[in-house]
């Protein structure tokens, strides 16, 4: 079988079982069992592929067919232009999450020698962007999972700056140290009656890192009440949300004399960014 045969024939079998993204996930599949990018695949699309690529590609196509992540089978995904490893351990990175880098890099704009918070860190992609884009930045990252941290302490190590961020596991802020003044969360927020309504990709995540409660917004509310107490006059708090949650939250930080409140889009459109300035 040849790299096109393969990728076709793969893409017809991914269709009929509703994979999202069927063709992307072949290729992605072979170029990782093949040590290549994924577009040099055209390069040499007449190449027959022997047993010893065959056979555990196929044990990975059919796990890819039950819904199992593409970016579990490949191990690792890109976030901000760099790749982190990805696994049962902690939420997938999401494109939308990137934006949520890029917005919060922005507020930090020409600040020096800042602190920053990334609460519910995860698989740590957050954190180590930050880390990499902004030396001058102090970081504490926390999570609630030790699993998920130890994720996000392997993604620092192999970029290098797994000593200049301080691992907390804890839930949300409790028991950091020091005032922030920037304090950056992507936390559950999936209203727990629409968990199953999620694609099956999706029950491949810990279920920690979906469910936000009743209407999605607990943790974000427990956070935003908390905040106070660990900021700093005029830091700025940026948050990633669902949709349809910016009303209410733009009302909780309201009540907590935040100001400067400032609701963004992603990149589909979707408000899905709330920022705020504390005191």
């Amino acid at each position: 079988m040849t790299v096109l045969e393969l990728i076709q024939n793969t893409t017809t079998f991914f269709q009929r079982k509703g994979v999202e993204s069927p063709r992307l996930s072949v290729e992605y599949l072979l170029a990782e069992a093949l040590g290549k990018r994924r577009l040099d695949l055209y390069l040499d699309y007449d190449q027959q592929l022997p047993e010893q690529i065959l056979k555990p590609l196929r044990e990975k196509v059919r796990r890819r067919s039950e819904g199992e992540p593409l970016q579990h089978l490949i191990g690792s995904w890109e976030f901000y232009g760099r790749q982190f490893k990805t696994d049962r351990r902690a939420l997938i990175p999401r494109p939308e999450t990137e934006r949520l880098a890029e917005l919060v890099l922005n507020r930090i704009g020409g600040d020096a020698t800042g602190r920053l918070a990334d609460v519910g860190t995860g698989s740590g992609v957050l954190a180590v962007t930050f880390a990499l884009e902004r030396s001058d930045l102090r970081i504490t990252a926390t999570d609630i999972s030790a699993e998920a941290l130890t994720l996000a302490r392997e993604n620092a190590g192999s970029h290098g700056v797994a000593d200049r961020i301080i691992w907390c596991e804890t839930n949300l802020l409790s028991g950091t140290k020091g005032e922030f003044d920037f304090l950056v969360a992507n936390l559950p927020y999936v209203p727990t009656a629409q968990i199953t309504q999620l694609s099956r990709e999706v029950r491949y995540d810990p279920m920690l890192a979906l469910d936000g409660g009743p209407d999605g917004l607990h943790l974000i509310r427990c956070l935003i009440f908390d905040a106070p107490a660990y900021l700093r006059a005029g830091a700025w708090i940026c948050l990633e949300i669902g949709i349809s949650q910016s009303s209410e939250v733009t009302k909780v930080l309201e009540q907590q004399k935040f100001r400067d409140i400032c609701v963004e889009n992603d990149y589909q459109g979707v408000e899905r960014f709330v920022s705020a300035r504390y005191g």
